[in-house]
C-alpha cells in the first residue's frame, strides 16, 4: 500500500519538477535574450517585412516539400545502398561503400555545386529543384544506409539460423525477419534524419532554389533589414524542426522499452 500510494504521488511531483525547470530555463534564455536587443542601437522596420509576409510563407512551404520529397527519395537510397554494401558482387559493394565515404566525407555545399553546375549541366538538367531534391536525397541517403546496415547486422544469427531451418527464402528472411526489427530501430533516427534534411534545404539557396533561405535573403536585399528578414527564418525553422525532434524523442523512449 505504500508502495503504491509513493508511486502515485510520485508521478505529479516529478512533472511539475519538469514544467518548473521548463519554466526557469525559458525565462533565463528570455531574459538574456531580452537584455542583449535591449542594448543594440538598432531602428526595428518591421512593417517593411510585413509587405513580404507571402513571400516568406511560400519559402516556408517550399522547404516543407523539398523536405518531405528529399526524405521519401533518401529512404529509398539508402535501402538500396545498405543492401548493395551486403551484396556478394564485389563491383556493386564497393560502389555502394565509395558512394557512402564520399558523401559523408564531402560537405554539403560542395556536393550541391558539383551536382547542379557539373553534373546536372553535363546531362541537360536544367531544373534547380529538381537537382536539389536528388542532392539531398543522395546527402541523406548515405547516411541512412548506414542506420540500415547496422540494423540489418545487428540481428542475431540464431534469428538467421532460424529462418533458414523453417524454409524461408533469403527474400522472406528479410520481409518477415529483419525488416520489422530494423524498422523499428529505424523510426526514432529517421525523425530526427528528416530535422537534419528541413535545415539542410537551406544551403540549397546557393543554387537559386527558391526555398525559405533564399526568400529570407531577397527579404533583406529589398528592405535592407538584416535582422527582421533572418529572426522570421530562425522561428519558421525551429517550428518544421521542433515538432519533429520532440516526436523522434518520444518515439526513442517508447521503441526502447518495446526492444
Amino acid at each position: 500500500m505504500q508502495q503504491f500510494t509513493t508511486h502515485t504521488f510520485g508521478q505529479p511531483v516529478a512533472a511539475a519538477a519538469r514544467v518548473l525547470s521548463w519554466c526557469l530555463v525559458l525565462l533565463v534564455t528570455t531574459a538574456i535574450f531580452s537584455f542583449a536587443f535591449s542594448q543594440l542601437q538598432y531602428g526595428w522596420n518591421w512593417g517593411a517585412i510585413w509587405q513580404y509576409r507571402q513571400k516568406f510563407l511560400q519559402g516556408w512551404l517550399m522547404t516543407v516539400i523539398i523536405s518531405a520529397a528529399s526524405l521519401a527519395v533518401s529512404l529509398v537510397i539508402g535501402l538500396v545502398t545498405a543492401l548493395a554494401r551486403r551484396s556478394a558482387f564485389l563491383p556493386l559493394r564497393y560502389t555502394a561503400v565509395l558512394y557512402v565515404e564520399a558523401i559523408r566525407g564531402t560537405p554539403l555545399l560542395v556536393q550541391i555545386l558539383i551536382l547542379f553546375y557539373v553534373v546536372a549541366n553535363a546531362f541537360g538538367v536544367e531544373n534547380r529543384y529538381v537537382v536539389g531534391i536528388i542532392t539531398l536525397s543522395l546527402f541523406a541517403g548515405a547516411y541512412l544506409a548506414e542506420m540500415i546496415r547496422s540494423g540489418i547486422e545487428s540481428i542475431h544469427d540464431s534469428q538467421l539460423e532460424s529462418a533458414r531451418a523453417i524454409g524461408l527464402t533469403k527474400v522472406q528472411t528479410y520481409r518477415y525477419v529483419i525488416f520489422p526489427q530494423v524498422l523499428r530501430q529505424l523510426i526514432p533516427p529517421l525523425t530526427g534524419q528528416f530535422a537534419s534534411i528541413i535545415k539542410d534545404s537551406s544551403l540549397l539557396s546557393i543554387i537559386a532554389v527558391s526555398e525559405f533561405t533564399l526568400n529570407a535573403q531577397e527579404v533583406n536585399a529589398f528592405t535592407y533589414s538584416t535582422l527582421e528578414s533572418y529572426l522570421p527564418l530562425a522561428v519558421g525553422y525551429l517550428l518544421l524542426t521542433l515538432p519533429v525532434s520532440l516526436i523522434s524523442r518520444a518515439l526513442e523512449r517508447k521503441f526502447h522499452y518495446a526492444t
